[in-house]
């Protein structure tokens, strides 16, 4: 005889699963376990980067003899793993929305990842560049395998690019690969923004990039910087509007220092400068230089 009062707490747990699933219109059970697994994508997204930058991130005992024999094997392993959790994927969302789902689910499900594996030598390019970025803009770093191994910007821009790029065909995948990002670096980048090459997050803890974010190339931001919407709209029913641009656009060779904060679908131009802890909620243009000290205005540098 237990001392604790199980069966009642059971009991009260099964009756709040049965009123949630009831007010979400979910009457029939979806099935056991049918979602995306968190560890499973966690252990293909530490082996792609391994398959993307093998000796630096793949096994210790590598060498470069070996390395397209591992990259090969080990490919195909996470390729049929990702295949798995991207069926799963379609299934959840073809059961909420059948309305919209694809007529052969596993077809689908075999195109996207094999155009995500088609993606990999342009993804690892993208890095390059933002490894490159990363080095030459940090003095504090020694060397390109510094930037790699030890940087939690550049770890998340690498789950970001990996996200982004299956992104429009399984978002659900693609935000738990971006919450895992989140998780490890505190780097908070929605795998729907748009970034181009060149990218540089320094320190990093507190970033914050929304999802219709559109970041230009060798763009740099540093820590607690905040690209967000200004406000959210709402439809005639008082809910949340989706799928609306409502995140700034940063235009080419922006820098933007700590703690700056920049809100709804205004315009970074190319080449300005935004300085730590300004509040910014208006479009401004090229060259300019945007300081917190209320005695500065904009100035158009270019």
């Amino acid at each position: 005889m237990t001392q604790w009062n199980i069966q009642s707490v059971v009991d009260g747990l099964q009756k709040a699963r049965h009123d949630w699933r009831e007010s979400q219109h979910r009457t029939k059970e979806m099935g056991d376990r049918e979602l995306p697994s968190k560890e499973i994508l966690k252990s293909i997204i530490d082996d792609l980067c391994g398959i993307l930058f093998p000796m630096r991130l793949g096994p210790s005992e590598l060498r470069q003899q070996t390395e397209n024999y591992y990259i090969a094997y080990t490919l195909d392993r996470v390729l049929n793993e990702l295949l798995i959790q991207t069926r799963m994927a379609l299934n959840y969302e073809a059961k909420l929305h059948p309305e919209s789902s694809h007529p052969d689910l596993d077809a689908y499900a075999k195109q996207i990842v094999h155009e995500f594996a088609d993606a990999l030598p342009q993804i690892r390019r993208l890095l390059d560049e933002d490894v490159i970025a990363a080095y030459e803009g940090d003095p504090a770093a020694h060397s390109v395998d510094e930037v790699l191994i030890c940087y939690p910007g550049l770890l998340a821009i690498i789950y970001h690019r990996l996200s982004h790029q299956l992104y429009p065909h399984v978002p659900l995948v693609s935000r738990i690969i971006s919450e895992l990002a989140h998780s490890e670096t505190g780097i908070d980048i929605h795998p729907g923004a748009k970034i181009g090459k060149g990218f540089f997050i320094d320190h990093g803890t507190g970033v914050v990039i929304g999802e219709t974010c559109i970041i230009g190339e060798r763009v740099r931001i540093y820590q607690a910087v905040t690209l967000g919407a200004k406000r959210f709209e709402t439809d005639d029913q008082g809910g949340l509007k989706k799928d609306y641009a409502r995140h700034p656009i940063v235009e080419d060779d922006v820098v933007i220092y700590a703690g700056a904060t920049i809100l709804g679908r205004i315009i970074i131009g190319k080449g300005s400068t935004i300085g730590g802890n300004v509040w910014l909620t208006h479009t401004v243009p090229a060259g300019s230089q945007i300081l917190q000290s209320p005695s500065e205005t904009c100035k158009n540098i270019g």
